[in-house]
């Protein structure tokens, strides 16, 4: 079927190394697809033979040869023509940690940087933070260091000449890097100091080393030096930075450097095996061989869909190996280049469920991506893990249906498999007729010779049958749900769980999911396919005829990729110089591929490339990738410009993100050129063309019918007419309900829907489902409905979310993800918010509930609120919530709300965080309530007023500094309520206002229950005693806790009584942060998935005492309320329940900038001065529990904000960054201790005025259970003063901590060290420093005593984390 240019002919073999299974697709050389065979082998069959792609080519050279080969003996390579593979192997080695045991090569002061990685952590509500072990045993810190000269956030746009390194000779101090930088040498490495650290690693039995060091992205004389001198002392495998991948971000290509020397040697060692089965070997070193056998091509699939030699497979670009060939399958199968339709592409196996996209005639590469724990930073093709797979377990929990993430894995497999497995989505496919035993391997039993087990499915279905009917019915038969109605279930919970990250996959990056065809493929695809293409509104499927062999079968249509990409910082420009500067710089990067591919074998002719400039707009980071444009494009678009590189970055922009900069620089990140060797000319007929031409011919009732059963579809079992795939013809139609099978696959076609055989797939056309939607009752709650509504209202609040970020400008909003988004009754309980930050839980109901009843009978359609306040529901002051309410007629039925953390509304200090502030107007604009649109009028005027007018009338104080980002922000907040009321009302429009209102109700009692629960299960556990806490703040006020719990109705009073009076100064909490701290602690101890609503609240009664400092008088500062008093409050009420050790319970608030609008001597005048403002939180240890030791390095809590990564630090400030790494010694002592905390040494280039907000300071994070105490924090000012002001003992010791004296500094001024306190602001000049020293987690249990360690596994370890976890991942960890 598919034509391949054959260049002398010869079998032609492709290889899919699976988890399970291996796939091999083999040609004899004519490329149609008639003469392919297909074998499919166990992956692990040591009785029978020791590899199962050896064992599979064996196979298939013995059907075309004719002659049996002995197991064993070499294989002639003379007659195969290429052998093509994906493998797991790499995969496998990260996921079971057994790759080679390697070193770290790092930068003096940042050997933690990969242990830390981004300081968030993976699951914000676990209180045992599990973090990925690293890969390396040692670390090896080089005493070198450069940085960058220049820096983005500069107001004066300053650049530094300097000469290229080539050009500026060995002492230059100052050069001009790969990427068009000035970096600036601060300390060259010593050879022999290097040498003696290498050889030190080296006699200890290391022979594999990953060096990353800063900058070495663009300076990479150093990595390179290191490099020679390993080699020189007889390294085996040396993996540098820059070599792999030139990108800036230090813990990426970190990461991405260790995993290339942790993976590489295991890949060599399993290629040489396999190699040597070969008589002449293979790759192309092995075919240019003058004597002997000759070899034969061997190509490998890497992670971005493109084949690479045999002979430079690396580790770094094997993870993604085999599920690659599955994208470039159905990619190059069922996209039609001529109508552009594009396509979503669902795999669903036996343990995993991956999706991906394919549009544009191009694959989505994203740059960073996390496998088992491990950021790499390379291209890889965007594949997506949404589930586990039809071996995803089934689980009756708080009275919802959950399906997985626990998979049954391939052993023990599900019930049906015969050995004891779990209920999993295989069964309940089996139990309602879905799958057919006849047509499934009968490969289980004793012998393996038995086929599925449907009794064993059938007999644990009706044990959770009868739990949940107990549960349900309490006796009533009426009330009882069948087996059929419960499996069912569990079918529809399973689709509702993928579809949710599918929308997020194409909405994401703008595209509408109904416009796509839905190609699926692996071994269940075929059986949820048609529900998941409805829920999206999908109207074809594409099932291929080799779908369960697909990613095989994608191998021998794959190109040989050979990827080239340089570091860059160029500002775009349409003018001869930079086109042609950027012209050039591609033309390199495409010899050095045009090389390398002629190399293997390719000609002229067969070799293209795709060209692409990574781009983003000046103080962004949110950098687009941006192809070339065909001369198709640029004649249509761009005026004929075939390098309208800037025009298709706005284009693209305008996409995505919903907006564009006009007046901002584009800057160009990199330069990347993607080589590709042609080897596949393309399907002889697409799908379309073969769809066009067929004449479809509907079978008439029982023709080629193999057998009927009766199978369950919405509302019954029906009669199902089955067949078998052989026995149809080309243009045979298939009227639902039917099913279509073979010996690996099982196609469901429901009711409503038809299936049309062409020569390639079957299509499947989604029709008018002829089931009438059943009237849905609302006396009594369905539990299956109750599971999909609580999926869509949090696909609802996600939507808004990303609606939010496509249309907002600030970094805050659109790259940190610093925002919620919430949907509430019509009393302004929360029913569903996302992404779930701690802090925003409780309180945005506070708020939505406090505006409701200021406005309650005067609000409009068309009306939007606006508040920040305080005593109104907010937070602090820079988080404004947008509230718009729903009506029905001329009532309200229910408001949703955003709230974003906005980078500046005014006040003493720029970014709106004082440590100082005394008063609230310091801390800037506070909006009590007020309409920001009118009758859909938005209303500018007054919203200038509130933002910045009315600020700056006070004393030292600033309107906004950045009204217009304000106002952009605002604008999309509303734009994101308004497509949250029109998801809300489609859902109505579907199922009746009245049952999505009695929905929203139920899902709040369905939390409700589940704190009941809690409270009785902790009444139990401390025998009816009342729980007691007490902790302080800094400055000695106590927060005082006492929980009584009412054991019968499961109901709890959490009494603050005796808590500190209000405060001067800021550490003020309003109420809703208490009820925040609440939420999030009952949720940590809950420690299962649940509805995060105003139902965990309903059955506790907070009492807090008024005018304390956790319920404020109006004008209280409360800036420090929100991000260190929510700490305590944390810490008290875990101590009360003696959940675990404390943290840091800290989130070290740093800011530092220059410029702003105030007037410094309290005049009218204002004076303005354009400079930055940044802001950052630090992590800390994390304290231990009674069965997990504290965590080091992590944010802990209500706090989960990632740090900026230091070469970007260093890039958009003026700074030098001497050392982020772990404190030792800093963790509280324990049976299991806690977490260290960590320093952070910053140096500043310039004047600029700094400012710490931290606590624990004075009071240690507590040890439980006889644990000991960790350390608190110590904040230092490195302070530069005048020699003869000095004072002989200043370089001392402080609180027990040891401080080195800097060696920079001449004859006229010497460093003192300082302490700064907790809450501090200082002038800083250039050469001064400020050292954090975050405190640890206290430890559990006495010190000596045998640890009771639980090693958790995680579910999730081997999915493949593309876009969409890497976005759910940066939303939480905004908060």
């Amino acid at each position: 079927m598919a034509s391949v240019k054959v260049s002398g002919g010869g079998i032609r073999i492709a290889i899919d190394r699976g988890g399970t299974f291996t796939d091999c697709v083999g040609n004899p050389g004519t490329g149609k697809m008639e003469d392919d065979v297909v074998i499919k082998l166990l992956s692990v069959d040591p009785a029978n033979y020791e590899d199962a792609p050896l064992e599979g080519i064996r196979r298939l050279l013995s059907r075309f040869t004719g002659k049996e080969i002995p197991r064993g003996q070499p294989l002639d390579t003379s007659q195969i023509e290429s052998i093509r593979m994906g493998t797991t192997v790499a995969t496998n080695a990260l996921l079971e940690r057994k790759g080679e045991d390697i070193a770290m090569v790092v930068t003096k002061g940042f050997k933690d940087c990969l242990e830390i990685g981004n300081q968030s952590r993976p699951n914000i509500f676990a209180l045992d933070i599990q973090k990925p072990e690293v890969l390396y045993k040692k670390v090896v810190e080089i005493d070198e260091r450069v940085t960058l000269e220049d820096y983005a956030e500069d107001p004066t746009r300053h650049q530094t000449e300097a000469k290229s390194i080539e050009e500026a000779g060995p002492d230059a101090e100052l050069v001009r890097g790969t990427s068009g930088e000035a970096v600036r040498i601060l300390q060259r490495p010593s050879e022999d100091k290097i040498r003696a650290q290498l050889q030190e690693v080296y006699d200890s039995g290391l022979r594999s080393i990953a060096v990353c060091l800063m900058h070495g992205y663009t300076y990479p004389k150093h990595e390179a030096l290191v490099g020679k001198i390993a080699k020189e002392i007889g390294f085996e495998h040396v993996s540098l930075s820059h070599e792999l991948m030139p990108m800036i971000k230090l813990v990426p290509r970190g990461t991405s450097a260790c995993a290339d020397a942790y993976l590489t040697p295991a890949i060599k060692k399993y290629i040489s095996g396999f190699s040597s089965g070969f008589e002449g070997g293979l790759g192309t070193k092995s075919m240019k061989r003058a004597e002997g056998s000759k070899g034969a091509r061997c190509e490998f699939m890497q992670s971005d869909g493109g084949l690479v030699d045999v002979d430079i497979f690396s580790g770094l670009k094997a993870i993604l190996s085999g599920p690659a060939g599955g994208v470039v399958g159905y990619a190059l199968t069922s996209y039609d280049p001529q109508t552009k339709i594009p396509v979503i592409g669902f795999d669903m196996g036996g343990t995993s469920t991956d999706v991906s996209r394919y549009g544009a005639g191009r694959y989505d590469h994203v740059f960073e991506t996390t496998t088992a724990g491990v950021t790499i930073q390379s291209p890889q093709l965007d594949i997506n893990t949404v589930a586990a797979g039809g071996g995803s377990r089934l689980f009756w929990r708080n009275g919802l249906f959950v399906v997985g993430p626990e998979s049954a894995s391939a052993h023990p497999g599900p019930a049906c498999y015969r050995k004891g497995g779990p209920l999993t989505i295989t069964d309940a496919n089996l139990f309602l007729g879905r799958l057919l035993p006849d047509f499934f391997p009968k490969i289980f039993g004793k012998n393996e010779d038995e086929g599925l087990d449907s009794e064993a499915s059938e007999k644990l279905f009706k044990e959770l049958a009868e739990t949940i009917n107990k549960e349900l019915s309490g006796g009533n038969k009426e009330k009882e749900m069948s087996l059929d109605e419960v499996a069912y279930g569990f079918i529809k919970i399973a689709n509702e769980t993928m579809t949710r990250p599918i929308r997020s996959l194409t909405e994401a990056r703008g595209h509408d999911t109904s416009k796509h065809r839905l190609a699926t493929f692996g071994g269940a695809g075929g059986q949820h396919a048609v529900a998941i293409a409805e829920a999206l509104g999908i109207s074809q499927i594409l099932v291929h005829r080799y779908s369960s062999v697909l990613s095989a079968y994608g191998m021998a249509l794959a190109d040989v990729v050979d990827e080239r990409q340089e570091p860059e910082s160029k500002v775009w420009s349409d003018d001869k110089e930079t086109t042609e500067y950027l012209k050039n710089k591609m033309e390199d990067l495409k010899a050095k591929s045009k090389a390398i591919l002629k190399d293997q074998g390719f000609e002229e002719d067969q070799i293209h490339f795709e060209e692409y400039l990574n781009m983003r707009y000046r103080g962004t980071e949110s950098a687009l990738m941006i192809v070339r444009p065909s001369k198709e494009e640029a004649d249509k678009d761009y005026g004929g410009d075939g390098w309208a590189f800037g025009k298709a970055f706005v284009k693209q922009h305008e996409q995505e993100f919903g907006f564009t900069l006009p007046d901002r620089d584009i800057i160009v990140d990199d330069v990347r050129a993607r080589g590709i060797g042609k080897t596949f000319e393309g399907l002889e007929e697409t799908v379309d063309q073969q769809l066009k031409a067929i004449k479809p011919k509907d079978l008439a009732k029982g023709e080629k019918r193999y057998s009927t059963r009766q199978v369950y579809f919405e509302g019954g079992r029906q009669e199902t007419s089955i067949y078998k795939l052989e026995d149809l013809e080309v243009g045979d139609r298939i009227k639902g309900p039917a099913i279509i099978a073979d010996g690996t696959q099982t196609i469901v076609v429901t009711p409503g829907a038809s299936a049309l055989l062409i020569n390639t797939h079957v299509v499947i056309s989604i029709g008018e489902s002829d089931t009438q939607e059943k009237q849905i009752e609302t006396k009594e709650v369905d539990p299956i409905l109750l599971s999909i509504f609580a999926h869509r209202f949090m696909a609802i609040a996600e939507q808004m979310g990303r609606a939010l970020q496509k249309t907002s400008v600030s970094t805050n909003v659109k790259e940190r993800l610093d925002y919620s988004c919430a949907l509430f009754d019509s009393e302004g309980g929360l029913v569903a918010n996302a992404p779930h930050l701690p802090v925003h839980l409780g309180s945005m109901s506070t708020c939505v509930r406090k505006q409701a009843a200021i406005w309650k009978g005067k609000l409009k359609r068309g009306d939007v609120l606006v508040s920040n306040h305080p005593m109104f529901g907010g937070t602090h002051l820079p988080d404004i919530t947008v509230i718009t309410p729903a009506f029905s007629g001329d009532k309200i039925i229910f408001y949703v709300a955003s709230r974003a953390h906005h980078a500046d509304i005014g006040g003493i200090l720029p970014g709106s965080m004082p440590p100082s502030s005394k008063e609230l107007y310091q801390e800037g604009a506070a909006i009590k309530s007020e309409k920001l649109v009118s009758e859909g009028h938005f209303n500018e005027k007054r919203i200038t007023e509130l933002l910045l007018d009315e600020p700056g009338q006070y004393p030292g104080c600033s309107g906004t500094r950045c009204l217009s980002d304000n106002i952009n922000d605002l604008k999309a907040q509303v734009a994101a309520n308004q497509k949250g009321i029109s998801l809300i009302s489609t859902l109505m429009e579907d199922y009746g206002e009245e049952v999505v209102r009695f929905y929203m109700t139920n899902i709040q009692k369905n939390a409700e229950l589940s704190v009941r629960n809690l409270l009785k299960e902790v009444y139990k556990r401390f025998e009816g005693q009342d729980l007691t806490a007490v902790d302080f703040m800094d400055d000695g006020s106590p927060i005082r806790l006492k929980v009584t719990i009412d054991p019968e109705k499961g109901e709890a009073t959490f009494d603050f009584t005796g808590t500190g009076p209000e405060v001067y100064g800021n550490i003020n909490a309003p109420e809703a942060v208490t009820y925040s701290a609440i939420i999030y602690c009952l949720r940590c101890l809950i420690s299962e998935d649940i509805p995060l609503n105003q139902g965990c609240l309903k059955p506790i009664n907070v009492v807090i005492p008024k005018k304390s400092f956790l319920s404020p008088s109006d004008n209280a500062a409360v800036v420090g309320g929100n991000v260190l008093t929510s700490q305590r409050v944390t810490d008290v009420v875990l101590k009360a329940f003696k959940a675990c050790a404390a943290s840091q319970g800290d989130t070290n608030n740093l800011t530092f900038g220059f410029g702003g609008t105030n007037s410094p001597d309290g005049s009218s005048e204002r004076k303005e001065a354009s400079g930055f403002g940044y802001y950052e939180t630090i992590a800390g240890g994390s304290g231990a529990g009674p069965t997990w030791n504290g965590t080091s390095g992590v944010h802990t809590h209500m706090t989960n904000t990632r740090i900026t990564d230091s070469e970007i630090f260093e890039r958009r400030y003026p700074v030098i960054l001497r050392e982020f790494g772990l404190r030792p010694g800093s963790a509280g002592k324990g049976m299991h201790p806690g977490g260290d905390g960590v320093i952070r040494d910053i140096e500043f280039r310039i004047p600029v005025q700094v400012s710490i907000l931290s606590e624990r300071r004075v009071y240690k994070p507590y040890g439980m259970e006889g644990g000991g105490d960790a350390e608190c924090g110590l904040n230092i000012w490195v302070r530069k003063v005048e020699k003869n002001a000095i004072d002989p003992n200043s370089d001392s010791v402080v609180n027990g901590v040891g401080l080195k004296k800097p060696q920079q500094g001449g004859d006229e001024a010497e460093y003192r060290y300082i302490n700064l306190g907790a809450k501090n602001t200082a002038s800083m000049k250039p050469g001064e420093r400020i050292i954090i020293y975050t405190p640890g987690g206290g430890g559990w249990g006495k010190e000596g005593e045998e640890s009771r360690v639980e090693k958790k596994e995680d579910h999730m370890a081997a999915w493949k984390q593309g876009s969409v976890a890497q976005r759910q991942l940066t939303a939480e960890a905004s908060a």
